[in-house]
């Protein structure tokens, strides 16, 4: 058995966090639990889903008995109907950073929302923020059905400073003001002022999770069969029942759309497992692409590599960032 390392850091600079990366349904939940109960970490989760409340089983989180072990932050924090912002995640995981801290123990970020941590560690420029090409075109179809300029008015409602720099007729550039504000729920304005501010408080190690494609496909494919057994059709049935409706960004999470779709009679139940499989497997793609653009990363290969060794190396390198810390 190897371990694949794509970078190791000689020295690990004082005040570091740690945090486990990698693509959903790699493993991630499973090593960090035993790492946090063998360090005496608490978990910090790096997920712009499991946010909210409600969003349980579609979002994989750690069952309530899990977390009154090992203590989970920042999980169920808002309701399916309230804006999560990156600014939001910043301040709030901040804030569990130094609260762990306080109580003489290490805190842990574990997750696959990559933007969160590029926020957190580096602060985020306009140009990264992130981007939905659906939601993009649905504008631009707004646009062409009820002109231009009724994008441009919005838009001067939400951030009039932005709007003031764009003429009505740049569908782009309008469209994209209102589609950094309806994903991220501040406006592009407020970015590009504070978003270069936000970071930088932390030095991270991360620890990379990954496996070859077609055993990672497996595992998204276990997962969703088990979670369209186990709740979540009715979960969806739920949210809806509770006003929670298809046009939230919460609700537009892979699984979440389909399953509103299945639930209105668009299309089977089969089907919306099928499409729950693809656009999780995209996604899984997407996040590699983005975590391999990050620095400072210890990469693991798990699927050739024991569970024993992975863990006690993984411990090793957490050991050697928190010494870095003054409890």
């Amino acid at each position: 058995m190897r371990e694949v390392a794509l970078f190791r850091p000689e020295s690990v600079k004082k005040r570091s966090i740690v945090a486990i990366i990698g693509p959903t349904a790699v493993g991630k939940t499973e090593a960090s639990l035993e790492l946090a109960e063998r360090l005496g970490c608490e978990i910090i989760s790096v997920d712009s889903r499991q946010v909210y409340r409600y969003l349980d089983i579609g979002t994989d989180k750690v069952s309530p008995e899990v977390r009154r072990v090992i203590p989970h932050h920042l999980i169920d924090v808002v309701d399916p109907d309230q804006i999560f912002s990156a600014a939001d995640f910043v301040r709030l995981a901040g804030s569990a950073i130094e609260d762990i801290r306080s109580r003489g123990r290490y805190p842990l970020l574990v997750g696959g929302t990559p933007f969160y941590y590029k926020a957190l560690i580096d602060g985020i420029l306009t140009s990264q923020l992130p981007k939905d090409l659906k939601l993009r075109e649905k504008l631009e179809s707004r646009a062409k059905e009820e002109g231009r300029s009724s994008l441009h008015e919005e838009l001067a409602r939400i951030d009039p400073e932005t709007a003031s720099k764009l003429h009505p007729n740049d569908l782009r550039r309008v469209s994209r003001a209102l589609e950094i504000y309806l994903l991220t729920g501040r406006t592009a304005s407020w970015w590009r002022k504070e978003g270069s501010r936000m970071g930088g408080l932390y030095d991270v190690l991360y620890l990379g999770l990954y496996r070859p494609r077609e055993d990672l496909y497996s595992r998204i494919e276990s997962r969703i069969r088990r979670q369209f057994v186990s709740g979540f059709v009715e979960e969806v049935a739920c949210l809806l029942s509770k006003g929670y409706g298809e046009e939230l960004p919460a609700m537009q999470g892979f699984g979440y759309r389909e399953l509103v779709a299945y639930h209105k009679g668009y299309i089977t139940l089969e089907e919306a497992a099928r499409l729950d499989a693809k656009s999780t497997k995209a996604f899984a793609r997407r996040q590699m692409t983005w975590f391999k653009n990050f620095s400072h990363v210890i990469w693991y290969d798990i699927s050739c590599i024991s569970n024993r060794a992975l863990l006690s190396d993984m411990e090793g390198h957490m050991r050697r960032a928190f010494e870095g810390w003054v409890l």
